[in-house]
């Protein structure tokens, strides 16, 4: 349910991949005041599997075959009403909300009121609430005609595989989890880098900045997939549980402990508020008060306009008490390093001898393994899981007001905010905050090179 613009990129091709792989047939019902047709509906859905999905004539035409369209306002009741009449004798319908955050009550209200909702599944996009009283004040209005095992809060980025594949290599192999504690991790680095600006979402970026787009949601889930402790049981919910648990263990961000940053020219860009102060970088550090990590600084930086567009993780781990051989061995020789976009991979730092008699090494780097970024959409696993009921991948009530606990301290201008140039990796700032546990890790192009990524 959204205006059709919003299904271009990502959604039709999942659907489509639904159809292929996963034998999708029921009704596919588009819902927006549009003033469109059927007809445009399905023009709008070819166009978008020619720009954004591998051709397959036969799944496109089964896709194109289940769209319905209904046209209305979403403060109309008649838009529900015939809604309903399209669903049928439909038996636990999922209604996913492209829509503006601002009309996620009035759309809930409106399918409960039409008789739509019984049985039925919710899933909604971020951003979940502007803050922790307006996410929980949210969470209330949904409450209300929505049950919490029936409330899907999607995050696409829980749906990629390199993220899942983080939480898979820790428990998978045994060799990580004696080490995965504060007596052998020094730090930890998350870098988010996009060499791109805000693009056609300004208006919206504007209104939303680097932390409440990608810190207290997607950064702060690689922080619980990093940290948290194995799930135990065999209840569904068992995962949701430790990173509830993990989440809620992290001290709220102290302003000393964030650099703001916005790129020199945004406030050039057409659709910015004259004189903005929002934030196109972030860089901050937090602890995580549990047994485990106690004392461990992680340290999360993301932004606009860098050198490079990459995901990584770094976990550097703690030097012997005293070197063998007398070296001098620079801080993050001894890492393990997660690539999450644009390719997945994973690293280990080691140090190898030099030819010759002289005990001295250099550092480098084994490529554990390295995979092409070929994976279905993310939104193709999330709302498969959503039509199954399947909630693992999707924020809990008490997760999301976790991730904004951790944050609520550090939103908004309540610290500078300091210009950088476009190509740099942000604010000198940043540099001074990481201080003796740097220097910060700068993803490479690709992980294929394997040189120091400092270097």
């Amino acid at each position: 349910m959204g205006a059709p613009s919003d299904a271009h990129e990502q959604i039709f091709p999942s659907l489509l991949g639904l159809v292929r792989d996963d034998g999708l047939k029921v009704p596919i019902i588009g819902v927006a005041k549009a003033g469109w047709t059927l007809d445009q509906l399905k023009d709008r859905a070819k166009d978008s599997l020619a720009h954004h999905s591998p051709v397959d004539e036969k799944a496109q035409e089964k896709l194109l075959s289940l769209l319905r369209y209904v046209d209305g306002d979403y403060a109309d009741p008649a838009t529900f009403a015939n809604l309903h009449r399209e669903l049928g004798e439909a038996k636990r319908p999922l209604n996913y909300l492209a829509v503006p955050p601002s009309t996620f009550g009035i759309v809930a209200q409106g399918i409960a009121k039409s008789g739509t909702a019984r049985d039925a599944r919710l899933v909604i996009e971020k951003p979940l609430g502007h803050d922790r009283a307006t996410a929980k004040a949210l969470n209330a209005l949904l409450r209300k005609n929505f049950p919490e095992e029936n409330l899907f809060r999607i995050d696409h980025f829980l749906g990629k595989e390199p993220v899942q594949n983080l939480l898979y290599t820790r428990f998978a192999n045994p060799i990580f989890e004696p080490i995965w504690n504060r007596d052998h991790v020094r730090s930890i680095q998350i870098t988010m880098a996009e060499d791109f600006g805000v693009r056609d979402r300004a208006a919206f970026y504007d209104a939303t900045g680097a932390n409440r787009d990608v810190l207290q949601n997607h950064l702060l889930q690689i922080v619980a997939h990093l940290c948290m402790d194995p799930p135990t049981g065999e209840e569904s919910e068992a995962l949701r549980d430790q990173k509830s648990n993990l989440l809620k263990a992290v001290r709220p961000i102290a302003p000393g402990d964030v650099v703001r940053g916005q790129y020199i020219g945004y406030r050039d860009v057409p659709g910015i508020r004259a004189g903005s102060t929002v934030e196109t970088y972030i860089a901050v550090r937090l602890f995580v008060e549990s047994w485990r990590w106690e004392g461990v600084p992680i340290y999360i930086r993301a932004g606009k306009n860098l050198p490079v567009t990459a995901t990584e993780v770094s976990v550097e781990f703690r030097r012997p008490p005293r070197e063998t051989f007398g070296e001098l061995v620079p801080g993050g020789s001894a890492h393990m390093r997660f690539r999450l976009s644009p390719d997945m991979a994973i690293g280990m730092g080691l140090r190898v001898k030099q030819p010759g008699e002289r005990m001295v090494g250099d550092d480098t780097e084994l490529m554990l393994s390295a995979q092409a970024a070929a994976y279905r959409p993310p939104y193709q696993r999330l709302l498969g899981d959503a039509m199954h009921g399947i909630g693992d991948l999707f924020g809990r009530e008490d997760i999301v007001d976790a991730q904004w606990r951790i944050v609520q301290p550090i939103l908004d201008n309540v610290t500078p905010l300091y210009t950088y140039d476009s190509g740099s990796w942000g604010p000198d700032e940043a540099t001074q905050l990481i201080g003796g546990d740097g220097p910060w890790r700068n993803p490479l192009v690709t992980m294929a090179e394997t040189k120091m990524p400092s270097e």
